[in-house]
């Protein structure tokens, strides 16, 4: 019986090895590779050799994304043991789709429960356990998101259609929802700035504190504040002071850098 273990991280990878040659013995570890490009490239060489892994131990998050992309890119016919740092509730599908998972730091008793399965998955017909493989891919494939694209707004006696894109910012005053368009019109929203951060894409919207939201194009300067604090010079310009509130400074730089 041999594996293939699918790690980015020595230590994980160490530790794993260690334990396998403790726990079975007569299990052979015929590569280590760290990224979904090498995983396809070891698997392909492998296949021409008709030499595929017995087991593949896969990690889900790596160094060039997440190894659920391996399965789109080539046919796989081992069985898979997952190995991740995620919450284990959030598991469960694992176990319903009778493939198995290690939850990162890897425990003995856990490798043992795992290879007991395995041996157990083995008595199956391939086409089952390939079948898992297809249903918890489809379990963990995040549907797309559709954030918020226009608003439909009341301007006088007539309702007016903003694209999301000609928006520069969004501010609470008096406890209701305005923004500030591109051109500097200020339009009432009929939305709290909770239920924005839900509708719009963070990518394109920040919000800098409990009563501002702002867009990346809007940033035109950053100061340093009172208070590890950043106040914002806006385009268009702010009547009050944009603040970027202390605990969000951090996610902010960051949400800018990108």
């Amino acid at each position: 019986m041999n594996a293939l273990i699918v790690e980015d991280e020595d230590l994980s990878v160490r530790r794993l090895k260690k334990l396998l040659a403790e726990t079975v013995p007569s299990l052979t570890v015929a590569g280590v590779t760290d990224s979904i490009e090498e995983t396809v490239d070891w698997l392909e060489k492998n296949r021409k050799n008709n030499a595929d892994p017995d087991l593949i131990f896969l990690d889900i998050e790596l160094s060039d994304g997440q190894s659920f992309e391996i399965f789109n890119r080539i046919q796989v016919t081992s069985t898979i043991i997952f190995t991740t740092s995620y919450d284990e509730y959030a598991l469960q599908a694992f176990k319903l789709n009778s493939i198995d998972y290690l939850l990162k730091p890897v425990h003995r008793e856990d490798l043992q429960r795992s290879m007991q399965k395995y041996e157990n998955l083995r008595a199956q017909p391939a086409a089952d356990s390939l079948e898992g493989i297809r249903k918890l891919l489809e379990g963990f494939r995040k549907p797309a998101v559709e954030y918020r694209q226009r608003f439909l707004v009341k301007q006088g006696q007539k309702m007016l259609s903003v694209e999301v894109g000609d928006i520069s910012y969004f501010f609470t005053d008096d406890r209701y929802s305005f923004f500030i368009t591109d051109s500097g019109q200020k339009l009432l929203v009929d939305y709290t700035l909770d239920e924005l951060a839900e509708v719009l894409d963070p990518s394109r919207f920040f919000r800098i504190n409990r009563g501002m939201m702002v867009a990346h194009k809007a940033v035109d300067k950053i100061d340093p504040y009172f208070g590890n604090r950043l106040a914002l010079t806006l385009r268009p310009g702010h009547s009050k002071e944009a603040l970027v509130s202390r605990e969000k400074v951090s996610d902010f730089k960051h949400w800018m850098g990108k």
